[in-house]
């Protein structure tokens, strides 16, 4: 393999595909990328055996080859060269030679054939939505994963399509988020899979806010195009909770509330909350939302704010950090919180409907 091109047309496909590359792995080719040089186009890959970016570049290339080398180390070392120089990099003798005005580097290698490469996904269905709805799905639940969970269905995010629909579910057992966007053609039946964590954190660093993307659904991987990278990521083989059971339905205590000063209220009381619990007890009376925390020190907080609010006395514990999460995640100035009694979950919507929810199990304080 030879080829010749700027230091940018190389550093800018190992970028996009270096995220998923991790220096210690237990197979060496995982520590490395896979460089693709044939038909003038330069295809770099990084894998994680979960996750899969591929990456090209059309430029100049004098000799065809597959090769794979340190993905850190090759990134390092581009990025240590003068912006604009010509890079030339070279096979020889089992090693990459890459040379650049008067620098020269030789890397380790081991052989192209050894890089596993997910080929064909067998897509058994194309869905197309506008990159910044998908993103939105993203963004809106991401948060509510579990992080390695014994429940390992739970350490994913469920993308549902049916009807016209496609919806985003994210849940760690004590929050549940969901988000909902239109999709461009409706879909025949009803049709779960669950995205890994992983996955779904390159996928939100990857998409932008123009332009569509089509996703291409396998029966164990996803992929997607976006720009010049190509995602490939395995499903979570596992069934996902039934998450409509978890949401209120008859929730008929209803407080609107301003969502700024309301963030602001809970992120002055939980100073004074358990570091470890980050419990806080919210007691809600017609027009007035009272919030109090306290920690093993005997020190205590409270804040009171003007709420709108009509219904019967409340009082229920939360863990502090599921509110603010879910209140950042909303977009409108002024948020609902419908609760049920001081045992029940409750469910936080924007004022006017945008199509998330976010439903956030009480704790005992």
């Amino acid at each position: 393999m030879k080829l010749t091109a700027t230091r940018e047309e190389i550093l800018s496909p190992v970028q996009h595909v270096i995220g998923v590359v991790e220096r210690r792995q237990t197979m060496p080719v995982l520590s490395n990328v896979l460089l693709s040089a044939r038909n003038n186009r330069l295809s770099v890959t990084g894998t994680d055996l979960e996750v899969e970016l591929v990456s090209s570049v059309a430029l100049k290339v004098q000799s065809a080859g597959d090769i794979t080398v340190p993905g850190r180390k090759f990134l390092d070392i581009l990025r240590s060269l003068a912006g604009g120089v010509n890079v030339t990099l070279a096979v020889e003798s089992d090693r990459l030679v890459i040379r650049a005005g008067r620098s020269r580097f030789t890397l380790s290698t081991l052989p192209g054939a050894e890089f596993p490469v997910v080929e064909d996904i067998n897509a058994q269905q194309v869905l197309t939505l506008p990159q910044a709805e998908f993103r939105k799905l993203i963004d809106k639940v991401h948060f509510s994963i579990a992080q390695q969970d014994v429940r390992y269905y739970l350490n994913g995010m469920l993308l549902e399509s049916e009807g016209g629909k496609i919806r985003a579910v994210a849940t760690d057992g004590h929050r549940l988020a969901l988000c909902e966007a239109a999709l461009k053609e409706r879909v025949t039946g009803k049709q779960q899979v669950i995205l890994p964590r992983k996955g779904v954190m390159e996928l939100q660093r990857m998409l932008g806010t123009e332009g569509e993307v089509g996703l291409e659904i396998g029966t164990n991987h996803v992929r997607c195009e976006i720009g010049e990278v190509r995602f490939t990521s395995k499903l979570i083989d596992g069934r996902f909770p039934e998450y409509n059971r978890v949401v209120p339905a008859n929730a008929h205590c209803i407080i609107d509330a301003d969502r700024g000063f309301l963030k602001q209220s809970l992120s002055r009381t939980a100073i004074l909350s358990n570091e470890k619990y980050r419990g806080i007890r919210l007691n809600v009376k017609p027009n007035l939302l009272t919030l109090q925390a306290h920690n093993p020190e005997q020190e205590e907080a409270e804040d009171q704010m003007e709420v709108s609010y009509a219904g019967e006395e409340i009082e229920i514990g939360f863990n502090v950090t599921y509110l603010l999460d879910a209140l950042s995640a909303i977009d409108t100035d002024r948020v609902n919180i419908a609760l049920t009694d001081s045992n029940s979950s409750c469910l936080i919507t924007a004022a006017s409907p945008d199509g998330t929810k976010y439903v956030v199990m009480p704790m005992r304080l």
